[in-house]
């Protein structure tokens, strides 16, 4: 899937490209995830696990060779008709222009044709105090038309024993049956 690149003046740019990740992605989206400023930074170990993986449930934003974006995501082994969405991430330079909208919108329409016509439901842990994610959950929400319910789930004192972390409650969005237009 490609995307026009989001650009600070009206000269043309390259497209950004929407795709699987691969192993060789794992570096850039450690630097992405730490240019956010904003998410638990991961071990470059993990973002490889989740480039390999987890391919088929993640999606990358590639501008020209340049990994501008990123989402990982999973299938929680007893709930196959669940995409848990674990980290979005956007490049500062690419922020502001829905790139984190077209990436979930591609995952979710990659992971529906994946189950052949089978409903999902994603869900994401996200704080309180991230209204970024929030904004980002809830519109897509209600361009898909279907339930956000939100649930208590991961407490502070499960994330950080100092107390440094806020509550992580569960959105459930869906079920969805139809990926977005």
């Amino acid at each position: 899937m490609r995307v026009p690149k989001p650009g600070k003046t009206g000269l043309q740019t390259p497209e950004i490209r929407l795709r699987r990740p691969r192993a060789a992605d794992a570096l850039a989206m450690h630097r992405v995830a730490e240019a956010t400023e904003v998410l638990d930074l991961n071990s470059t170990y993990a973002y490889l696990l989740w480039a390999t993986d987890f391919a088929d449930t993640s999606i990358v934003a590639d501008a020209d060779g340049e990994l501008v974006g990123f989402i990982t995501g999973h299938r929680p082994p007893p709930r196959p008709d669940v995409l848990f969405v674990w980290q979005v991430a956007v490049d500062p330079s690419a922020q502001g222009r829905g790139l984190g909208s077209q990436m979930l919108d591609g995952l979710l329409a990659r992971v529906l044709a994946d189950r052949r016509g089978q409903p999902v439901t994603v869900e994401a842990t996200v704080a309180p105090g991230n209204a970024h994610s929030r904004a980002l959950f809830g519109g897509f929400a209600r361009r898909l038309r279907v339930p956000l319910v939100e649930h208590e789930h991961f407490t502070a004192d499960l994330l950080a024993a100092d107390g440094g972390h806020e509550d992580e409650p569960i959105l459930r969005i869906g079920p969805i049956a139809e990926p977005p237009n």
